[in-house]
């Protein structure tokens, strides 16, 4: 009896697996959902955890910027040992001191441009940051169905490969008693043969897609549930694509990274003009003092309370260069935005069009499916009453076997359109994730 794969790919034979597979069957594996696997990707996807850690990071930008505008506070000690040696007396003693000194700034220009600058530099980490959750989903779920992808490939390669495998056995059995030419074997061999090597590459490429869903998970599923045989179809929600695209020109958090950083931009030009401006601050202190020399012994107290001025008059003309370089990063910020603008126009219309073509294309495959399944049945009764040859039934098989494998693709292609729409206007949610997970078995 020969020996089946019953993890992975079930109905597999084991000898016609590539090295490279059964490596990928014996790694660690483990069954899953859409909503599982998206879980998992959370605690496991080091793109995203990356992201995490640069949005915590961001978050500190705030508490930073603010620390420039409250006081300041340091606190001094010094010790030190004299040996003093004159021609009237040889004296060593002890010197010790301490001083506390507060600075709060009253008018920096520079401080408060900064201050605006990290109130900026948090809201584009968070819209980083939600680009980065949004995009988790589509990756994940673009991961998982070409997975299933790549499995039903699999499948159909191995369906096809069986059933022109029969043709092969007819031809071979007709030929022997007459009744056919040898160009029907020969036809049905090497349509045999065509498909043995695209059972291969399904196979090969269903290694390829589960070591892409292993990189995000750091695992690989036993198992991923299959989606139902009916897929609900409808159109977004509204059903214009200049509402969706006005809707992304709001919402759209890689625009929002680029408002931001249009801002932050603004704001280094204001901070270097501030180069020029003068400053002033409250400074206070307190020093205390104390030695045992022979001309003075005991403690000395000081305690000031005052504001300094400072006034920058020429500094080499890097403060001009500075603002020179904050003006044209202004700028490229400001293009930087239009183009960002109109990338998620693009992506928008792209994504919406994928859906409204896409369930259009299903709803015909589903109906050229059930066409070719027709015409097989047809042509095999054809054959059998000798008005069709054992060449219109290998078409009539390709026709049906590439309408299913088209079908496949086309609904796994519109719920990833979908998921790609609501993600180019800023809309997409855990809860999309459980929405798609529903329509799975």
């Amino acid at each position: 009896m020969k020996s089946r794969v019953t993890s992975g790919l079930p109905g597999i034979r084991m000898k016609s697996l590539p090295l490279a597979l059964l490596v990928l069957l014996a790694s660690p594996v483990y069954a899953a959902n859409l909503t599982e696997v998206y879980r998992e990707a959370q605690q496991q996807d080091a793109a995203y955890a990356s992201a995490r850690a640069a949005y915590e990071a961001g978050q500190e930008k705030a508490p930073q910027g603010l620390a420039l505008l409250l006081p300041s506070i340091n606190l001094g000690a010094n010790t030190t040992k004299n040996d003093v040696d004159s021609p009237t007396s040889n004296r060593q003693y002890n010197s010790n001191g301490y001083s506390l000194s507060l600075t709060q700034p009253v008018y920096r220009k520079q401080n408060f441009a900064q201050y605006e600058q990290s109130k900026s530099q948090v809201v584009q980490a968070e819209a980083q940051f939600a680009v980065a959750r949004q995009d988790l989903i589509v990756r994940v779920a673009q991961a998982y169905f070409d997975v299933l992808l790549a499995q039903d490939n699999v499948a159909l390669a191995g369906a096809q490969k069986a059933a022109i495998g029969e043709q092969l056995e007819m031809a071979k059995r007709n030929f022997e008693v007459g009744t056919v030419t040898i160009t029907d074997t020969h036809e049905a061999q090497a349509r045999y043969d065509l498909t043995t090597a695209q059972e291969i590459a399904a196979q090969n490429d269903l290694e390829i897609k589960n070591r892409a869903l292993q990189l995000i998970l750091g695992k690989i599923p036993a198992h991923l549930n299959a989606l139902n045989g009916k897929l609900p179809l409808v159109l977004p929600e509204p059903n214009d694509m200049t509402k969706w695209v006005a809707q992304a020109e709001q919402q759209s958090p890689q625009i929002a990274i680029q408002r931001a950083a249009l801002e932050i931009a603004t704001q280094e030009v204001e901070r270097n003009r501030g180069g020029h401006y003068p400053t002033l601050d409250l400074v206070a202190g307190y020093s205390q003092n104390s030695n045992s020399s022979y001309l003075v012994s005991g403690t000395v107290t000081s305690q000031t309370v005052g504001l300094q001025l400072n006034l920058p008059i020429f500094q080499g003309g890097s403060v001009n260069s500075k603002v020179r370089e904050a003006l044209a990063n202004k700028e490229k910020a400001r293009q930087d935005l239009e183009l960002g603008n109109r990338q998620a126009a693009l992506q928008t219309r792209q994504a919406f069009l994928g859906v409204t073509s896409g369930l259009a294309q299903v709803k015909a495959l589903e109906q050229a499916l059930v066409s070719s399944q027709s015409s097989l049945d047809s042509t095999r009764l054809g054959q059998e009453v000798g008005v069709r040859t054992n060449v219109d039934v290998l078409n009539a098989q390709q026709q049906f076997y590439t309408a299913k494998r088209d079908l496949s693709q086309a609904r796994y292609n519109y719920i990833l359109n979908q998921l790609k729409l609501k993600s180019a206007v800023g809309v997409l949610r855990d809860e999309d994730v459980e929405q798609v997970n529903r329509w799975l078995m």
